[in-house]
């Protein structure tokens, strides 16, 4: 056996309407008290927080909230959050949304008593120190940010950079099914598909692959695919979102191992140019991305294929369960009701090439995929998702 190395948060519990508790909870596990809440606005005036701000106000907490979170979080979101809790002098910090949220307590935690500044944390290792209790609660069954050591952040027009670093696992996560079922179909349809994204990615990656982030992936690839549809159509069907749920995060815990590659790559420059959300982004480029893999990943996709739930009677060879994974999962995309081209994203074709130089900046994605993608290849997986 290759020697390998798995990290992942310190505990995770899942509970349906545990989040209306979530005082007692954070009561019993820190001793601070003085806290910091990172979310969006539209979560905050939907009234999905008041359970848990309640429970957090009679647990003894003194709450800051910072409702100023925006998809594709700019840094000048995530330095108000800083000089906000800054002047509140909170003593921990709970992300509390979706993954941009869960993005923006992550480096708020370590920014608020650190003298780094945010430009040196740009890259992989380059957090120095410690950093405030950390806790997050996802609402969103997509990006498995509360259980990953990565924040992306958008740092000009159309351009993007990550912050990676293991002061950036949470130290505690909560999973509450309750919380997603508020979201509309094309949002759970598109987070969906990004988490299963983040789960095949994960088992071809070309580097830090290992058994464990296999099993993680291959997990979260069944619960998603066998519940995505279902998720979409009945918004309420508990079965369904908890299992979204718990196989998002489960793709999180692969993916933050084992990283990701040529979907997310392309997917950046579409988020950062066209402001199209990562997760849309990622079901756009999944399908033609999966096809170009297919001459080197083959023998990986062909044991994908029962995971995601694709027909494998008379299969045969290994290319022909990895055509059936392939097939299944466009059969899936196109259950979930999420648009399917770029034309119907909103993306101009004239883009195209100014989107394929983007992704070549992508290099650290770029690196794990399982084939060598040169800018003419960008450029022809955007003409063929187009």
């Amino acid at each position: 056996m290759q020697p390998f190395q798995f990290d992942t948060v310190a505990s995770l519990a899942v509970e349906w309407g545990g989040a209306a508790h979530i005082g007692e909870r954070l009561g019993a596990w820190f001793t601070a008290r003085n806290l910091l809440l990172v979310t969006d606005g539209g979560l905050r005036a939907s009234g999905v927080l008041d359970p848990a701000l309640a429970s957090l106000q009679a647990s003894g907490f003194t709450v800051t909230v910072f409702d100023a979170v925006v998809a594709d979080p700019p840094e000048s979101v995530l330095l108000d959050c800083v000089a906000r809790a800054r002047a509140a002098q909170v003593d921990i910090v709970l992300g509390f949304g979706g993954g941009s949220s869960m993005d923006v307590a992550k480096l708020a935690a370590v920014l608020i008593r650190s003298g780094q500044s945010l430009a040196s944390l740009y890259g992989i290792g380059k957090v120095e120190g410690g950093r405030l209790p950390l806790v997050q609660v996802p609402t969103t069954a997509g990006t498995g940010s509360e259980v990953t050591n990565i924040t992306i952040l958008t740092t000009g027009e159309t351009t993007k950079m990550g912050v990676v670093a293991d002061q950036l696992y949470a130290d505690r996560v909560l999973l509450d099914g309750a919380l997603t079922c508020g979201l509309p179909p094309l949002h759970t349809a598109a987070t969906g598909i990004d988490a299963m994204v983040h789960a095949i990615e994960a088992y071809t990656s070309r580097h830090r692959k290992n058994p464990i982030s296999d099993l993680l992936a291959c997990e979260a690839l069944r619960l998603l695919s066998t519940h995505l549809v279902a998720a979409c159509r009945n918004g309420n069907d508990r079965t369904a979102r908890e299992a979204m749920l718990l196989g998002a995060t489960l793709a999180g815990q692969a993916f933050a191992n084992a990283p990701v590659a040529a979907v997310h790559a392309l997917a950046y420059p579409l988020g950062g140019r066209c402001h199209i959300p990562h997760g849309l982004a990622n079901a756009l480029m999944l399908g033609p991305v999966l096809g170009f893999n297919l001459k080197a990943a083959a023998p990986l996709y062909a044991r994908l294929a029962a995971p995601a739930g694709a027909d494998l009677a008379g299969a045969g060879s290994e290319e022909g369960l990895a055509r059936r994974f392939l097939a299944r999962m466009l059969e899936l995309m196109d259950a979930s009701g999420a648009p399917r081209r770029l034309r119907d994203a909103g993306v101009a074709e004239d883009m195209l090439p100014t989107l394929a130089a983007d992704a070549m900046l992508q290099t650290r994605l770029l690196a794990n995929n399982p084939v060598p993608l040169e800018e003419a290849d960008a450029l022809a997986l955007y003409r063929a998702a187009y």
